[in-house]
C-alpha cells in the first residue's frame, strides 16, 4: 500500500520502483519541476492530467513506477465523498474530431438550443435528449453507418403495439445486413482498395501481416454464399464452431447473405454444451476445424463436434489445404464442400443472392445462459448489428482508417459485434490466429498498427503478470476496451500505460441486448474499472430493494431496470418466455414497464457506474456467463459422498475478476476433504461444461441457508464469502 503523497517522493523511491541511479535523478527532477510549476496542486486529477499530458511516465518504464506515480498523486484521495479518481481526460480538440463530437457540433446549437456548448459540457445534455427523442437519434447515425435499404423503413419507430414493450424499429425496411458490410460506400468512406482485414497466423510472427482488400472479402463471401445457397434453403440455421479466422469471418458472412441464419457456438464448449445449441437451434448443418490451434499445440475440434452433431459436418484443416482427421460418410472437408457448388442440381436455378429481408428476420442465433441450466437462445435480427455498430461508433468512436483487434470467438457476442463494427464504420478487422496470451499475439498487434485493442480483464492480468508484452510498442493503440467481467484498477493502470494512458472503454451489456447499455466515453473524463455514462438511447433506473427507483443523481446501490424502448433488443427468445424472463414483476416507471438485466450496479458520487454482480444466481466466469444450477448439476454427480452443492461466484476485494466456489454437504458418515473435492469438481466441470472453467475454493458445511419454502439462499453464501476475503486481504 502506497501511503506518500507525490511531494513526499524522493530519488531512492524511483530506484525501488526499478530505475537506475541516473534514470531516478532526471524523473525526480522532472517531476519536482512539474509540481514546482504550482506550489500547492489542490486538486490531485489536474496533476495527474499534467502528468499524463507532458507524457512523463513512459511506457517503456517498470510497472512499478506507473503504480507509485499513480498511487502517490491520489495517495489522500476519499473516492466516498469525490468519486473515483480520474486517469484520462478528454480535451476539446480531441472531442470534436470523434464521431460523437462531430455531429453533436454539426446537430447539438439545433436540438439543444442556447443550452448547447461543446462535446464535452453538453455531452449528458445530448446523451438525455438521445432517450427522450431517439427517432431524432437514430435517423442521424443511419446516415453516419454503412447500412443501405433495398426499401426503406416507413419510420424509426412504430409504439403502436402496446405488446411490443420495445416497439417496432425501423418497419418495412427490407435490406441484407451482411451485404452492407462488403459494398464500398461513400460515407463512411469504403473503396473496393480498403484494408477490410488484417491477420497472421500464430508462429509466423517475423512474417509479413497477411491483408485482404474490401473487393476480394466481397468476392470470396460472394463464392461461398452461392455454394451455401445451392446446397440450403431460405431461413436454414447453419452453426459454426471454429477458432475465429479470416475462413470463419467469410463463412459467417456468406451464411447470411445467402439468406440463412448463423448459430454460433465457442470452439471451447464440451460435447454436451454443442449438443444443447444444435438442438435448440435446429441447425442442419456445422462448419468447424479438424485441430484447434493455440499456443503451438493442436487440440482435437472435430471429435467433439461429432460426438455432438448428427447432422453434416463441413471440416476447415487449421494448417494448410488437407485435413488432419477421418472424416464420417456424411460429413464433407472444406476443399470438397467448395467445389460441390458448381455440381449441385440446384446451382442453375437457386435463388440469387443477396437475399434480401425483412428488418426482423433471423440472421443469428446466440446463446446466454439463465438460471434455468439450459442456454437460452437468443435471436438477433437485423436490428441488432445496427444497434451494436451504433454504439462502438459513437462512445468507442471507431472510425474510418481504425485497425480494430479484439481476440474472441463468433460463439460469443463479441465475435459477431467486431465484425459488424468494423465493417460498417469503414475500419480494418485485426485477427490473430492462435492463443492472444503471449508475445506473439502482441507483435501482431504492434506489427498491423493496432489502433483499437479490444480485451477481457483475465486477459490483461496474464499479460502483466508474465510480462510477456516487454519491449513491443503499442503506442499506435488510440483507445482500449475492456468486457466480459470486472476490471482490476491496477491491471488497467498497467494496460493504459502502454499508450501513454489513452482511455480504456469499459462496457457493459448483453447479448440479448445486442449492445452495451453502460460503457466508457471519449467526450467523459474515465476512471479505471468504471462506466461513466449510459449508451445513447439507453435509459435506466437504479432500484432499491422494494423496487422504487432511486433519483438519477443521487450516489447509490441497487438492481438496474432499462427503459423498454431498446433498439436491438430482443423481442423473443426460441426456448424460452421472453416475458417472463425480461419483464415479468419488474416495477412500472413513467407508465412503462421496465426491462430486466439483472445486474446489481453503484453510482458513485459524479456518476460513475461500478458493476457489482448479478441479481440472480448467474455467475460471470472468464467473461463467460453461466448459471449456479448448471454448475451444481455436474458437481452433484462428481463424488458419492456429496449430498447437495452449491455455486456461487464472488469477486476478490481488491476487484477482478470473479471467483468459483463450490459449498457442500455431505452424505451421512460420509468423509471427504476440500481439496479432493475442488479437484474432482474442476475436472467435471471442465469435462461436461467448459474447459476455461476453474474452482478456486470449496466449502465443506454442515447445511445451506435456506428460506421458509425451503430455497436455497446463494446470496447468504455469497455474503459469508465475500466478508472472508475482505478479512484475508485486510491481513
Amino acid at each position: 500500500m502506497i501511503t506518500k503523497s507525490i511531494s513526499e517522493l524522493q530519488v531512492q523511491d524511483f530506484v525501488q520502483a526499478g530505475l537506475t541511479s541516473e534514470e531516478a535523478q532526471r524523473f525526480d527532477q522532472v517531476l519536482k519541476e512539474l509540481i514546482l510549476q504550482r506550489v500547492e496542486w489542490s486538486d490531485p486529477r489536474e496533476l495527474w492530467r499534467e502528468l499524463v499530458a507532458r507524457r512523463v511516465l513512459k511506457p517503456f518504464y517498470p510497472h512499478s513506477l506507473h503504480q507509485l506515480v499513480y498511487y502517490s498523486v491520489y495517495a489522500r484521495w476519499d473516492a466516498s465523498t469525490k468519486g473515483p479518481p480520474l486517469y484520462w481526460f478528454p480535451s476539446l480538440w480531441h472531442a470534436k474530431q470523434t464521431n460523437l463530437g462531430r455531429i453533436m457540433e454539426i446537430y447539438g446549437p439545433k436540438l439543444l438550443g442556447a443550452a448547447y456548448k461543446d462535446p464535452i459540457t453538453s455531452f449528458n445534455l445530448f446523451q438525455k435528449f438521445s432517450v427522450e427523442h431517439p427517432e431524432v437519434y437514430w435517423s442521424i447515425i443511419l446516415k453516419e453507418i454503412s447500412v443501405s435499404f433495398i426499401e426503406a423503413p416507413k419510420c424509426i419507430l412504430d409504439a403502436s403495439d402496446k405488446s411490443k414493450h420495445g416497439g417496432t424499429w425501423l418497419p418495412g425496411s427490407v435490406l441484407n445486413i451482411a451485404e452492407c458490410c462488403l459494398l464500398p460506400r461513400i460515407h463512411p468512406k469504403k473503396e473496393d482498395g480498403s484494408l477490410a482485414i488484417v491477420w497472421r497466423d500464430e508462429g509466423f510472427d517475423d512474417s509479413k501481416v497477411n491483408q485482404m482488400t474490401l473487393k476480394e472479402l466481397r468476392e470470396r463471401v460472394m463464392m461461398v454464399a452461392k455454394v451455401i445457397a445451392a446446397e440450403f434453403s431460405k431461413g436454414d440455421a447453419i452453426a459454426i464452431d471454429m477458432q475465429m479466422t479470416v475462413t470463419a469471418v467469410i463463412i459467417y458472412l456468406a451464411i447470411i447473405v445467402a439468406g440463412c441464419v448463423v448459430v454460433s457456438i465457442a470452439d471451447s464448449f464440451a460435447p454436451k454444451e454443442i449438443a444443447v445449441r444444435l438442438r435448440v437451434s435446429k441447425a442442419n448443418c456445422i462448419f468447424t476445424q479438424d485441430f484447434i490451434s493455440r499456443g503451438g499445440r493442436k487440440f482435437p475440434l472435430y471429435s467433439r463436434v461429432i460426438e455432438a452433431a448428427a447432422c453434416k459436418v463441413i471440416v476447415l484443416p487449421v494448417l494448410g489445404d488437407d485435413i488432419g482427421v477421418q472424416l464420417r460418410e456424411q460429413d464433407q472437408s472444406w476443399k470438397d464442400f467448395l467445389s460441390s457448388g458448381s455440381q449441385h442440381p440446384r446451382s442453375n436455378y437457386y435463388s440469387p443472392v443477396p437475399v434480401y429481408q425483412s428488418i426482423e428476420s433471423v440472421t443469428n442465433i446466440l446463446f446466454s445462459s439463465g438460471t434455468t441450466g439450459e442456454p437460452k437462445a437468443i435471436p438477433w435480427t437485423q436490428l441488432s448489428p445496427i444497434r451494436s455498430v451504433a454504439d462502438a461508433w459513437a462512445l468507442i468512436d471507431v472510425q474510418v482508417g481504425d485497425t480494430f483487434c479484439w481476440p474472441t470467438n463468433l460463439g460469443w457476442v463479441m465475435g459477431p459485434t467486431l465484425i459488424y463494427t468494423c465493417f460498417l464504420s469503414g475500419a480494418t478487422l485485426a485477427l490473430y490466429h492462435g492463443s492472444p496470451l503471449g508475445h506473439g499475439f502482441g507483435k501482431f498487434v504492434q506489427d498491423a498498427g493496432v489502433t483499437i485493442l479490444g480485451t477481457v480483464p483475465s486477459l490483461v492480468k496474464t499479460w502483466k503478470n508474465t510480462n510477456c508484452m516487454e519491449g513491443l510498442d503499442w503506442t499506435k493503440i488510440r483507445t482500449f476496451c475492456s468486457t466480459g467481467e470486472t476490471s482490476n484498477v491496477d491491471d488497467d493502470l498497467w494496460l493504459s500505460s502502454k499508450s501513454y494512458y489513452n482511455p480504456i472503454i469499459e462496457c457493459c451489456g448483453g447479448t440479448e441486448l445486442a449492445s452495451s447499455y453502460i460503457l466508457g466515453s471519449q467526450l467523459q473524463p474515465q476512471a479505471f474499472g468504471a462506466f461513466s455514462t449510459a449508451s445513447m438511447t439507453t435509459g435506466f433506473v437504479i432500484l432499491n430493494e422494494s423496487g422504487v427507483p432511486y433519483p438519477d443523481d443521487v450516489a447509490c446501490a441497487g438492481e438496474v431496470g432499462l427503459f423498454p424502448q431498446y433498439f436491438g433488443a430482443t423481442d423473443t427468445l426460441l426456448n424460452a418466455d421472453h416475458e417472463e424472463v425480461y419483464f415479468k414483476g419488474m416495477p412500472i416507471y413513467k407508465g412503462k414497464r421496465l426491462r430486466r438485466h439483472g445486474d446489481i450496479i453503484k453510482r458513485s458520487v459524479g456518476g460513475y457506474i461500478i458493476v457489482e454482480g448479478r441479481a440472480d444466481d448467474t455467475m460471470n466466469l472468464g467473461g463467460i456467463k453461466t448459471s449456479s444450477v448448471e454448475i451444481e448439476r455436474v458437481c452433484d454427480r462428481a463424488d458419492e459422498c456429496i449430498l447437495e452443492t452449491a455455486a456461487i461466484s464472488v469477486a476478490p476485494a481488491i476487484g477482478g475478476p470473479e471467483q468459483l466456489v463450490i459449498f457442500v454437504v455431505l452424505k451421512k458418515g460420509c468423509n471427504s476433504d476440500a481439496e479432493t473435492l475442488k479437484m474432482k469438481f474442476s475436472k467435471a466441470i471442465q469435462r461436461n461444461l467448459n474447459p476455461l472453467f476453474k474452482v478456486s475454493l470449496v466449502r465443506i458445511v454442515q447445511e445451506f441457508p435456506r428460506t421458509a419454502s425451503n430455497k436455497l439462499l446463494r446470496r447468504v453464501l455469497r455474503d459469508q464469502m465475500k466478508r472472508e476475503l475482505s478479512i484475508q486481504s485486510r491481513l
